[in-house]
């Protein structure tokens, strides 16, 4: 069965997989309804009874790759990031595998063989156009969508096509191969029907995966790489040359022949794209071990450049500890000795947040005891401190005592932006309106998305407060601003006093979104040290081992065009903590945000 996929069977399978519900269904009006359903039942039917999909069909390495490398040159590296680059350009743009005609994994372990046998790249090129060749005809894209150049943010990178030196036959194919139609439905990825950030779909985990296959361990490099590749909207922000990257853990993954290595390689992949969504979720019991399960029950922080104590996190624990106490060393490694240890391992979008990261993880430990080099006021001392595994701080975790609502100052409000809910806000609003100032403390996450009823209150008019960049699906690797959103609307009754909005490294995603909103009220100052740069709706990624990840999916940008990912919500003014406001208790960027207030 080679016919093409209709528009209606597309669009519902697109429906299907990303779970409407059926109330969502019946609003739908983009095909008619009647037409469609009938469609994808025959679809469906003849899915079933035929098995259209191939990639349905092989298991032959369910267990094992096959794959074994003994010596790696130099020369065979370059094979294999060649193979890498090819694999996933395939992936996404040949109409036969974007179709599932294929299980494009175990593709990949078929023809390594032949790579790494060839003796030159004569040979490597003979090998993959036969195999591109094997997958079938296709038709070439007679109605190429023309982009206007203003609107495009990432052009797709497929230079290497035509300067890696292949032979002519080769870059002929791959130029067809780019030019392809390619159809309204993908196997491997499609976009959410709200935000239309990535899907990634049908990617098999292989949580049983043997960790000294080598095979399935170049699989989670080309796929991980090829997915940032294609469909991350801040490629332009990675510090190298992405294509670089895969040629350097080439090696780095052969060597990991172990579980930890393996998972630790993944760690410092996944760093390289530097997107604080990013990181290594889940349980994960080989890498707690390695890192240290057991933990020191205190909150720590940098502070002017020290590790300092900044609160308890558990309650009913023995601590020799306290607040305002200067970590100098841990187990005989000095601070800076960890962070040179330590910070490849802890993904994020720029340094303050990295920091921000890895200062929950410097206590911890495989024993029951650490011992602490410390600074408290001026005197120096020495200490060993228990450690408590997760199942004993179970359930003992600090509370935090926090208002919502509050005035700091007779005529100054101050509400906190991670507890506010939408419903609260019109009963707020008759307390605050007839204030000299407003505090919006962002030092959190939001538990509501009050952002567009809130701003309503702050803003007299319509007002533009981000641009989004999207994925062209058909086009993958070409990224183009899409749509402007708004705040506001005509109010003359908003709020007419000064607005400050608290910001730090705590200030992530959503909570970053809600201060670009905010910061569109026209007495609006936002004060507070660098956010975590990392912005816009999540995709979810999963690599052999079962390994779970994220990538920021759609871009966040000033309305101008400005970046927000890596550099955060620049604030206006930028007030930090101090080691002396900490030992005092106090709250210096509140502090400062009042002081502004009131000289306003």
């Amino acid at each position: 069965m080679k016919e093409a996929i209709s528009k209606e069977v597309a669009y519902f399978i697109n429906i299907i997989s990303n779970s409407l519900s059926l109330s969502q269904l019946l609003t739908i009006s983009i095909y008619p309804m009647k037409k469609a359903i009938v469609t994808i039942l025959s679809f469906l039917f003849l899915f079933s009874s035929c098995n259209y999909f191939k990639s349905m069909g092989s298991n032959d390495f369910e267990k094992s790759s096959g794959i074994e490398i003994e010596n790696l040159s130099s020369e065979k590296v370059r094979d294999l990031k060649i193979l890498g680059l090819t694999w996933g350009f395939l992936k996404y743009y040949h109409p036969e595998v974007a179709s599932g005609g294929y299980n494009w994994d175990f593709e990949l372990f078929k023809i390594m063989p032949e790579i790494l046998d060839c003796e030159n790249g004569v040979e490597r090129d003979k090998v993959l156009l036969s195999w591109i060749s094997k997958l079938g005809e296709f038709e070439l894209e007679d109605d190429p969508q023309e982009h206007d150049e203003s609107e495009i943010k990432i052009k797709p990178d497929l230079e290497w096509i035509n300067n890696s030196g292949f032979s002519a036959d080769l870059q002929s194919k791959l130029n067809d191969v780019k030019q392809s139609k390619i159809g309204y439905w993908h196997y491997y990825v499609n976009g959410n029907l709200n935000v239309a950030n990535p899907i990634f779909r049908n990617e098999a985990k292989y949580d049983s995966m043997i960790y000294s296959d080598v095979g399935y361990r170049l699989l989670a490099l080309f796929r991980y790489w090829n997915m940032i590749q294609y469909y991350f909207p801040y490629k332009n922000l990675i510090e190298k040359d992405w294509k670089e990257v895969m040629e350097e853990f080439i090696p780095i993954m052969v060597a990991a022949k172990s579980e930890v290595d393996y998972k630790l390689a993944l760690v410092k992949l996944i760093g390289e794209v530097h997107d604080t969504h990013a990181q290594y979720y889940g349980p994960d019991t080989t890498l707690t071990h390695h890192f240290g399960s057991n933990r020191v029950t205190v909150k720590l922080a940098f502070v002017e450049e020290n590790l300092m104590v900044i609160d308890y996190s558990h309650v009913g624990f023995e601590m020799s500890l306290k607040i305002g106490d200067i970590i100098l060393s841990v187990d005989g490694k000095t601070i800076p000795e960890i962070l040179d240890e330590k910070l490849p391992y802890n993904p994020a979008s720029n340094y303050a947040t990295k920091l921000r990261n890895l200062s929950g993880k410097i206590l911890r430990s495989t024993t029951k005891s650490i011992n602490v080099e410390i600074d408290r006021d001026g005197k120096h001392m020495k200490m060993d401190l228990p450690t408590y595994s997760m199942k004993e701080l179970l359930n003992n975790k600090k509370s935090k005592d926090e208002d919502m609502y509050k005035k700091v100052r007779p005529d100054i409000a101050y509400i906190n932006n991670g507890i506010i809910k939408k419903i609260e806000l019109d009963d707020l609003w008759s307390k605050f309106k007839d204030t000299k100032g407003l505090i919006i403390d962002i030092r959190n996450y939001p538990s509501d998305f009050v952002l567009y009823k809130f701003a309503e209150l702050l803003v007299p008019n319509k007002t533009p407060f981000t641009k989004i960049s999207n994925v062209i699906y058909k086009e993958p690797g070409l990224f183009k601003f899409t749509r402007t959103l708004y705040v506001g609307d005509d109010n003359k009754d908003y709020y007419k006093g000064k607005v400050v909005i608290l910001v730090n490294e705590k200030t992530q995603s959503s909570a970053e979104f809600h201060a670009m909103a905010y910061r569109t009220a026209p007495k609006a100052l936002v004060i507070g040290s660098t956010t975590a740069g990392a912005d816009g709706n999540v995709s979810e990624i999963y690599l052999p081992g079962g390994i779970r990840t994220l990538i920021s999916g759609i871009g966040i940008y000033y309305p101008d065009g400005t970046e927000t990912q890596r550099v955060g919500i620049v604030p206006d003014i930028e007030v930090k903590p101090t080691v002396e406001g900490i030992r005092a208790g106090r709250d210096e960027v509140l502090e400062k945000a009042i002081e502004l207030i009131e000289n306003h």
